[in-house]
């Protein structure tokens, strides 16, 4: 009996871990009724599953998958490191929350690309290819440091967050959601979007921002990233978050990338025990979808 009583409780606690996680949200959908290619017949997009990412097309990042196929492109994941090969048969290289190791969150960073990988992609891109780099909170924002800096950018291994914990809009009432080519692009201005969490970077001058903070953020910068839960410790160094960006796009010899510090808003995720919407499905991120569309197209032309 006592046997028995074990088993139950682990099976019930086993339950309740599961409902904790973050799952695909199977209901989202984003109607589509004009795609920009014909469907199965539009560019290559490929999707890095090669260096510990915690998303995957099948996985977190299904309704990104959904949602780009329902507009023409064909997506496939990369399971192999960057090569040549590949790279050449893709319109674009899209890379999410790339982690050098998924079971270490503490200092000192280290790359999820090797030198000779980001060789091979800046080249890339230079000679006419397209990135599109999302990134998240610390350890993934340090894992692309290297990546990122090739470019020009500077991104913090660090969780840019507000400071009253509110819900975070980018909106261009707010003057946090800038007018650009993409936020302005395709067929549907973009007015807000919505985040939720993630890291901050600066860009050369040459780059345009899309998305900003403001004096709402800081970034803080632990030396373990469990260290992060509110209330924020007052040992934790920071830095105001204004100036920093959080989205941002640039054209790089003949080729163009786009950067975001926020893996969530291109998913469709439902959360924890209650099933919170996050992502694309969250009733405030309504333009999330959107706003994915104008990147993916701006980078495709």
């Amino acid at each position: 009996m006592k046997r028995m009583i074990v088993c139950l409780y682990f099976i019930l606690l086993s339950i309740v871990q599961l409902k904790a996680q973050q799952v695909a949200d199977e209901q989202f959908h984003y109607p589509i009724t004009d795609p920009h290619h014909r469907i199965g017949d539009g560019p290559l997009l490929l999707f890095d599953e090669a260096h510990n990412n915690p998303v995957t097309l099948r996985g977190a990042y299904a309704a990104f998958s959904t949602l780009l196929q329902a507009d023409g492109y064909r997506l496939r994941s990369a399971k192999e490191k960057i090569n040549l090969d590949s790279l050449k048969e893709a319109k674009i290289f899209i890379s999410v929350n790339a982690l050098y190791d998924p079971e270490k969150w503490s200092l000192p960073a280290r790359s999820a690309f090797t030198d000779k990988e980001i060789e091979i992609l800046r080249q890339w891109v230079f000679d006419g290819g397209n990135l599109f780099l999302v990134t998240d909170h610390m350890p993934c924002g340090g894992s692309v440091q290297a990546l990122a800096a090739v470019f020009g950018i500077h991104v913090m291994n660090g969780f840019a967050l507000r400071k009253d914990g509110r819900p975070e809009i980018f909106s261009r009432d707010r003057k946090t959601l800038l007018p650009n080519e993409i936020t302005a692009g395709s067929s549907t201005e973009i007015d807000s979007i919505m985040c939720w969490g993630g890291t901050g970077f600066k860009v050369p001058a040459t780059a345009q921002i899309i998305s900003l903070l403001d004096d709402e953020y800081e970034i803080y910068l632990p030396t373990d990233a469990n260290l992060i839960k509110r209330p924020i410790p007052d040992d934790i160094p920071r830095l105001p978050g204004k100036g920093f960006a959080n989205g941002a796009y640039l054209r790089f010899g003949k080729g163009r990338i786009v950067i975001f510090g926020d893996g969530a808003p291109f998913s469709a995720q439902l959360y924890g025990i209650k099933s919170e919407k996050r992502g694309m499905n969250h009733p405030s991120a309504f333009q999330n979808a959107q706003f994915l569309l104008n990147i993916v197209h701006w980078l495709d032309q």
